[in-house]
């Protein structure tokens, strides 16, 4: 994660230059070293309590079975076009070297599909169709060209936890025709190792369902090139997972696989148990042992494992060993191929590489050319010189947050490295050297703000990679550290803009965001969420709202701030999703003493004597997203729903025209499917952002809709914003960066 140091100057914050990033988690680290609001949730959290079933999970393929609805509407409207970032990025969960093909690399993004490089990572192209699914897990290539991807991604943090793969597919040219080849029901796909002497033997580590028990599970071998599948390692409990697997460069007959127990419900997350370890086989995988001989044993608090197998010293192997609470555990490594193991010394640097969460990366890769040259993935990329007695780390040249490397047989010392910041590539062994790829559009935002001012000012909240402007720089550039979340441009002064980072705390700029001042510590409140709403009120800009469980009210462009709301949710949770707080706020723009706000418990509230009195006018709703009023009448307001809920008729969006009395579903043909954001156009046109794309309909026939435009990839869509004045809906994507379209 990226982040910036703050300072105290004359009682505000200002913002200076990067500095190096700090150990946090994926996507939940609070920038610098100024900690002054705080929350019990992670964006997995977040993320997937956002869109389960109120206190149950998300239903098994409920993302792809809503696209195959999506997939029935038809589409009216211009085609979208992608207006960037290009240069920052966004996570990389794999990454595989074309052998026949120099300089040609593939990336597989987490929610964004799977990107070609020709010119040995500076820019990259997509290599995979825009309507499949786009969570990766796993990319690898055959001796003879053809490649393999497993979608589904296995890291369970970061965002993209909701959003399982479909199996495994093959491309014979290189990612122009992709064909699925299986494993449908193993959720993600955690590795993919192709023997070199035969192309069509190829292992794959299912690592099933997160939320879902049972399934694809285990690893799996085909023996013609996916036709056909056949488990090999089964699995000891319903979720277990396979989270690696690797063929001995050495010996294709010894296979080394790692499982992993791992599940998500509401109450529970749980990244380890008796079922994780580490298992080889010696007979090309027919049959299996667990490792011992010093590794620990089977027990409830073994969790994530990264294995690093040496091709320049047969034998020797190395594991990283995470608990199942998330801390680094132990370091080992094996001379005699995983019969016996010796514990290593455990310095600082690298028992805080993992911070309190390995299981957000279990990897470990060994120099082919030399088996004492090893790098470990973790908060900053770990590098030993000498088999493990000594340890550097670097979390300043390169992003934070680690997760794929390969080197390419053709360079001896050039390596390349996937991690939450896109893909870099070094020529000095990955030690080091390392440069950046200046083309990689898959950047995952939660937020979204446009200037009607300037349609090139564009700025949104990313996940780990923090608050993106497009203006103050030649491209893209981060104005504000940790994970980006609300951002908001004041429609009358495009200088004055607002960002967040998570759980509330937020800035002000009246310079484009060159200096920041922090206003949080001037707001009320008792718990903030991980995604707190700011907006403006549209009648008056220097009028703005601030959402914690208490809505916060700013008449001077917020400097000061008051609370005009006593708590609007239910109190929180037991230190978990619905934690009770404001979700989303809206301010009549027909009569400013009209607010509505909505609450990540399901509630609605309705003030029209600008918070004198609150009507609760909507409960037991599931999560509440956005809310928008109509310009003409402060009592009609449309309300969006998340959740995955397949089988269910629960509404996704609802409408009042009555201050809250009335409710009509008016979800009608939409996909079952969260919707994110809801806005109005003009002539009743309404616009929705789902994790199925963005749809249109209109108000005088609810519940008719149509998705909107053409080539939007299937990808999730968290933000859209429009701008009537130059007859253009922006959309912010979670893996694909922003796209705009033209619109009546």
């Amino acid at each position: 994660m990226r982040v910036r140091r703050l300072l105290v100057v004359a009682g505000a914050l200002t913002l200076l230059l990067p500095a190096p990033a700090l150990a946090d988690p994926p996507g939940t680290g609070q920038p610098g070293e100024y900690r002054p609001v705080r929350g019990p949730s992670a964006p997995a959290e977040h993320r997937f309590l956002q869109k389960a079933v109120r206190g149950d999970t998300i239903p098994r393929h409920a993302h792809d079975l809503a696209a195959a609805e999506a997939d029935r509407i038809p589409a009216a409207g211009a085609p979208w076009r992608s207006i960037g970032p290009t240069n920052i990025g966004g996570r990389i969960v794999s990454l595989a070297l074309d052998p026949r093909r120099p300089d040609t690399v593939y990336a597989a993004a987490a929610s964004g599909g799977l990107w070609r490089s020709t010119d040995a990572g500076s820019t990259f192209a997509p290599a995979w169709p825009d309507n499949a699914t786009q969570a990766m897990g796993a990319v690898a290539a055959a001796g003879d060209g053809t490649l393999y991807v497993g979608t589904g991604e296995p890291n369970p943090g970061g965002g993209s936890v909701t959003y399982e793969g479909t199996g495994v597919y093959r491309s014979p040219d290189g990612g122009t025709t992709w064909r699925n080849v299986g494993l449908r029901d193993s959720g993600a796909v955690g590795g993919i190792a192709i023997d070199p002497t035969d192309p069509k033997r190829l292992f794959v580590a299912a690592n099933g369902s997160l939320y879902n028990p049972g399934g694809d599970r285990g690893v799996y071998l085909s023996t013609d090139g996916g036709d056909g599948w056949r488990r090999v390692l089964d699995v000891p409990n319903e979720f277990t997972g396979a989270v690696d697997v690797q063929l001995d460069p050495t010996d294709p007959q010894r296979v080394y696989a790692v499982l992993w127990d791992h599940r998500r419900t509401p109450v529970e997350r749980t990244y380890g148990g008796e079922g994780s370890g580490v298992y080889r086989s010696v007979d090309g995988g027919l049959t299996w042992q667990r490792l011992a001989g010093g590794l620990p044993p089977a027990g409830p608090d073994v969790g994530r494992i990264g294995l690093g197998v040496s091709a320049s010293e047969p034998g020797r192997l190395y594991v990283i060993v995470n608990s199942t609470a998330g801390p680094f555990a132990s370091f080992h490594t094996s001379a005699d191929a995983g019969d016996s193991w010796t514990r290593l010394p455990e310095p600082d640097v690298l028992r805080s590489s993992q911070s309190s969460f390995g299981w957000w990366f279990g990897k470990v890769w060994v120099d082919p050319d030399d088996a004492r040259h090893v790098h470990v993935a973790g908060v900053p990329l770990l590098t030993t010189k000498d088999g493990g007695a000594t340890w550097t780390a670097d979390d300043t040249s390169i992003h934070v947050d680690h997760h794929a490397m390969v080197w390419d047989p053709r360079y001896p010392a050039r390596a390349y490295l996937g991690n939450d910041g896109g893909v870099y590539r070094s020529d000095a062994d990955g030690d080091g050297g390392w440069v950046k790829a200046v083309h990689e559009p898959w950047t995952q935002f939660y937020s979204l703000a446009i200037s009607p001012q300037d349609v090139t000012r564009v700025s949104g909240g990313t996940q780990d990679n923090g608050s993106l402007r497009s203006w103050g720089g030649p491209a893209f550039n981060e104005y504000l550290g940790g994970d980006g979340e609300e951002n908001i441009i004041n429609p009358r002064d495009k200088d004055n803009v607002f960002a967040c980072y998570q759980y509330g705390n937020c800035f002000r700029s009246t310079d484009g965001g060159s200096t920041m001042a922090y206003f949080t510590p001037a707001t009320t409140a008792d718990r903030r969420n991980w995604f707190t709403p700011v907006q403006f009120d549209p009648s008056d800009p220097n009028v703005l709202y601030y959402g914690g469980n208490r809505l916060n009210r700013s008449v001077d462009n917020g400097v000061t701030w008051t609370a005009i709301s006593p708590d609007l949710t239910g109190g929180p949770g037991r230190d978990t999703y619905p934690y009770g707080t404001i979700t989303t706020v809206a301010a009549a723009p027909s009569d400013p003493r009209t607010i509505w706000a909505g609450t990540d418990d399901g509630r609605v509230w309705l003030t029209r004597d600008l918070g004198a009195t609150w009507a609760k006018v909507l409960d037991g709703q599931p999560w509440v997203t956005r809310i928008a009023v109509s310009e003409r009448d402060p009592a009609t307001a449309y309300v969006t729903l998340s959740g995955y809920r397949s089988g269910s008729d629960q509404a996704h969006v609802l409408l009042t025209r009555s201050a809250g009395a009335r409710w009509s579903d008016i979800s009608g043909n939409l996909p079952s499917a969260p919707v994110n954001d809801v806005v109005l156009g003009r002539l009743g046109q309404l616009y929705l952002a789902t994790d199925q794309g963005v749809f249109v309909g209109n108000a005088l026939a609810a519940g008719h809709w149509l998705r909107l435009g053409h080539g939007l990839p299937r990808v999730a869509v968290d933000d859209i914003e429009y701008d009537g004045r130059h007859h253009r809906l922006v959309a912010a994507t979670f893996g694909r960066g922003i796209y705009a379209t033209v619109v009546p």
